[in-house]
């Protein structure tokens, strides 16, 4: 193999074709301070006649850069050019500088951060007004947070190039009142980089990331693929094995937060899990809206991402900021389980449809919940009062021919 190679240096020639695959074992450090970290080498085996030695010490010296000497320890010692061993030239694209001035302490520190909802036109593009008319009014009633194309905002209906746009469009308009939380994960570990390396290109805050699901992995493959990811920025990782199909169990968590890029958990296992967490120093958002008031004042959760903040901000924020309410946390039972009698984001559509704050257009699978619940909808706005939510014109309920579902856009 040496003879080989040393052959091809010296005279340019071409490689004979390839009979056999050779391990060859570059010295480490140990040998020269100089090497680079030990690596395995697969180089084309070709039997050939033994040339000179000093051919082959003329050669090694080529490849190595320098001049052989008869003290030299190297001497004898084929050095393989850095560009050959470095063990992986797929480095991350990413920027060291902080990302819109917001640090992962920043992140830590949120205590309400809504699952934003995406609304659409006629045609299912989307619809840019209403969805900065839903940002005020997260602003405006203490929202500090937002993610921005989760489950909530149908990231999984849109392209790439939309869910990084309304990222990019999010930031650029509301970037300075309210943290940018993309959700750039994916169940394919390439996508997952490309994408974050693009929400933090166009300013996101920071980055929300699930397990692979469907295709599940092990849990030492999950820990990679989380890891590959958090070498970008602040991220926030989301456990629901209800959606995934797969738990992030407490080892693959405690792992991964040894990584300072590590901002915390957004867990919809329950409140025992998430005081495990809490108890190692974890930082943990509820998933869970009827569960929330309690991990919060309860079992040390540092807020929630909120589903039904779409709706009404105001007692959210209530919930999260001003001690211990079981009053105000019973009151919103009845919405929260309206809510989520479907799956997400079936009932907050509906609701915001029949609120008159965006158009009642739906991306397909989704449909409307069925006319009885939207009936029902009408006596739980009356019951908390219509103040209290989102938008200013009255309270309709929908008939059946008002929604459009769209499934080409």
């Amino acid at each position: 193999m040496i003879v080989a190679r040393a052959r091809k240096l010296a005279r340019g020639a071409l490689f004979m074709p390839v009979r056999t695959l050779t391990s060859l074992h570059v010295p480490t450090a140990e040998h020269n301070p100089r090497a680079l970290p030990s690596t395995t080498l697969l180089l084309p085996h070709v039997a050939r006649a033994a040339p000179t030695q000093a051919f082959i010490s003329s050669a090694r010296a080529r490849v190595s850069g320098r001049q052989s000497s008869p003290s030299d320890p190297w001497d004898g010692m084929w050095r393989a050019p850095q560009a050959v061993v470095i063990p992986n030239i797929h480095l991350p694209m990413r920027s060291l500088e902080v990302k819109n001035r917001t640090s992962v302490e920043d992140i830590k520190g949120l205590k309400l951060i809504t699952a934003i909802k995406t609304p659409y036109l006629p045609d299912g593009r989307f619809d840019l007004e209403a969805y900065d008319t839903l940002m005020h009014m997260q602003i405006v009633n203490g929202a500090e947070g937002v993610i921005v194309g989760g489950t909530t905002g149908e990231g999984h209906l849109m392209s790439w190039d939309e869910h990084i746009m309304l990222i990019g469009h999010t930031v650029n308009c509301f970037g300075t009142s309210i943290k940018v939380i993309g959700n750039t994960g994916s169940n394919s570990t390439r996508e997952a980089i490309h994408a974050t390396e693009q929400g933090f290109a166009v300013g996101m805050h920071a980055a929300l990331h699930i397990n692979p699901y469907y295709g599940k992995t092990s849990l030492q493959g999950m820990i990679f693929h989380f890891e590959t990811v958090l070498s970008m920025g602040p991220t926030i990782i989301y456990n629901v094995p209800s959606r995934t199909g797969q738990d992030i169990p407490p080892t693959v968590i405690h792992k991964i937060s040894e990584n300072p890029n590590m901002a915390g958990v957004k867990e919809c296992i329950g409140n025992n899990r998430i005081k495990e967490y809490v108890d190692r120093g974890i930082v943990i958002w509820s998933g869970n809206d009827d569960e929330c008031h309690d991990s919060r004042w309860s079992y040390g959760a540092a807020g929630v991402i909120s589903v039904t903040s779409n709706l009404v901000p105001g007692l959210m924020h209530e919930l999260m900021f001003h001690g211990m309410n079981p009053s105000l946390n019973s009151r919103l039972m009845p919405l929260i389980s309206w809510l989520f009698c479907e799956p997400n984001p079936i009932g907050l559509n509906t609701a915001l449809a029949q609120l008159g704050v965006i158009r009642p257009v739906f991306r397909l699978p989704y449909v409307p919940l069925p006319l009885a619940k939207r009936i029902e909808f009408v006596s739980i706005v009356e019951a908390i009062g219509r103040e209290h939510f989102v938008g200013e014109k009255d309270l309709e309920v929908l008939n059946d021919g008002d929604f459009l579902l769209v499934g080409r856009y």
